[in-house]
């Protein structure tokens, strides 16, 4: 009974922490790409429309299994970044994660400190 007890509130609290790490793996892809983001913009004056046209080889990954990243809003003025939550991942409160080219960081569009902080 006793070991139950243990397990019922320790598991819940090792899901959230591996939840947070993924969170945060996918967040620092995100800003990498994002960084990315305005290097193109300084080399050319504009932001790429597509994420392939990046000037670079090897497009940063974010372990598949848990976020996909993508570039769903893109302009020659500004971008949104988004990673969005699969698997496992989709449990998470803050499933989907945004990053603008103004550097606004929200949960599918509704700012939260929770969702961004390390």
């Amino acid at each position: 009974a006793i070991i139950g007890i243990i397990s019922a509130i320790a598991y819940p609290s090792y899901q959230s922490y591996v939840q947070k790490t993924q969170r945060t793996a996918a967040q620092g892809k995100m800003l990498e790409l994002a960084q990315w983001m305005e290097r193109a913009y300084t080399t050319n004056g504009s932001y790429p429309t597509n994420i392939a046209s990046l000037p670079f080889s090897d497009i940063p990954e974010t372990a598949p299994i848990h976020y996909k990243v993508t570039l769903p809003i893109a302009s020659a003025a500004n971008y949104t970044l988004l990673a969005t939550a699969v698997g496992s991942q989709q449990d998470d409160a803050c499933k989907n994660l945004t990053l603008s080219s103004t550097g606004v960081k929200s949960k599918t569009g509704v700012t939260t400190e929770k969702c961004w902080k390390y």
